[in-house]
């Protein structure tokens, strides 16, 4: 019996690669050393993509000084994959988590280390770039990023802009001609789940901009600003990105890398399944194993139950999850090829306590052991006659 492990993580607790580990002890424990394990690392195009892809493919870590959200110096870093593919985490440049609760405010914060990291990897010979844009902690229409590749955004007056966000309101012209160069040859490929426009209700501003710190008040100044760049945008390039699905993705990262650098948009899950090769890793199992922290009607639209539930079904190979817990909707995931959901918290406690790690790992496990047990009692059924 063949065995395939690809989990997300568990945020906090369990990292993809942990929960591998404690699948394998446990499946060999209940059905025997005869069934053979593998695993790959999971991620749906946020938090964790780049190391997750770079353990399924046996790549290394190239780490740049570059500027942070607040044009702070860090260390940030991105994926090499083979000789001319790369991958770019935009959060670990321009993340959320980077930037102090008491300073949040995207009227101030830029993509600019982001545009840094994608520089770096065209300088050392990278032709084929993906770059995850979840979890930014800007709003800036992906200014700061196109500014550090040569793209000058340009106010009534010719002066040069920084690229935050409270230079939306500001920009008169967009200057594209010093654009790297070394543009032309590259594929970018943008790992987005979102399909949100650039402007609007459900735009960058109104749909993400709360949670990055910004204030009703902050929010009707960025979304004017955001709906002027559109029309410089407009006017410059004759495209409009409300029209272009995931252009609001990141505070308008997703416009930038779409319009400026002619990039393809795929969703987060399903660049890394092709970029773990998991269709190929189908074809001698005889189970996979998925799972995440929490399953709910979210887990249906472009996260790593879906994705790998969707391939295992074209595929005719059962998959079952075992995930921390349920919620709204869990059940919708059979949609999407999953057969079973089994939850590792056994007990009600309070949250925290289902947080601490130690707990975690122990409740993982010993979700995982029920699970090969009741797998193992499916395997001695036999089919009616």
């Amino acid at each position: 019996m063949k065995l395939l492990f690809a989990s997300d993580s568990f945020k906090g607790t369990i990292s993809s690669e942990e929960s591998a580990d404690m699948l394998t002890r446990a499946a060999h424990e209940v059905l025997g050393d005869d069934v053979q394990c593998s695993s790959i690392s999971m991620a749906d195009g946020g938090e964790g993509t780049t190391d997750a892809v770079i353990k399924a493919v046996g790549g290394h870590r190239i780490t740049v000084d570059v500027h942070g959200p607040l044009m702070e110096p860090v260390k940030a870093y991105y994926g090499a994959l083979s000789s001319k593919r790369a991958i770019i985490e935009m959060a670990t440049a321009s993340g959320l988590p980077m930037v102090p609760e008491d300073l949040r405010n995207p009227l101030n914060t830029t993509t600019y280390g982001t545009g840094e990291l994608i520089n770096d990897a065209l300088q050392r010979g990278y032709t084929d770039i993906y770059i995850a844009i979840g979890g930014s902690a800007t709003n800036d229409g992906g200014m700061g990023c196109m500014n550090a590749l040569g793209v000058r955004f340009l106010d009534a007056e010719g002066n040069v802009l920084e690229g935050r966000g409270c230079d939306l309101e500001r920009v008169a012209n967009i200057d594209a001609s010093g654009i790297c160069p070394l543009l032309n040859q590259a594929s970018i490929t943008v790992m987005c789940d979102v399909t949100n426009p650039l402007c609007g209700p459900d735009g960058a501003t109104y749909t993400f901009g709360r949670q990055k710190g910004a204030t009703p008040e902050i929010q009707a100044r960025l979304e004017a600003g955001m709906c002027n760049y559109r029309d410089v945008i407009i006017r410059s390039f004759g495209i409009n990105p409300d029209e272009i699905a995931g252009s609001g993705a990141a505070g308008g990262l997703g416009a930038a890398l779409l319009v400026f650098l002619k990039g393809s948009l795929q969703s987060g899950i399903e660049a890394v399944l092709e970029l773990n090769q998991f269709d190929s890793l189908l074809a001698d199992t005889d189970l996979v194993v998925t799972g995440e922290g929490r399953t709910d009607w979210q887990s249906c639209f472009g996260k790593v139950l879906q994705g790998v539930g969707d391939h295992c079904q074209r595929h005719g190979v059962p998959a079952v999850a075992l995930v921390g817990s349920m919620g709204e909707g869990a059940e919708k995931i059979f949609e999407h090829g999953i057969s079973s959901i089994i939850t590792t918290v056994a007990d009600p406690r309070p949250l925290a306590e289902i947080l601490e790690p130690s707990y975690a790992r122990a409740a993982y496990y010993s979700g995982a052991i029920r699970m090969f047990r009741l797998i193992k009692a499916g395997m001695t059924l036999s089919t009616p006659k």
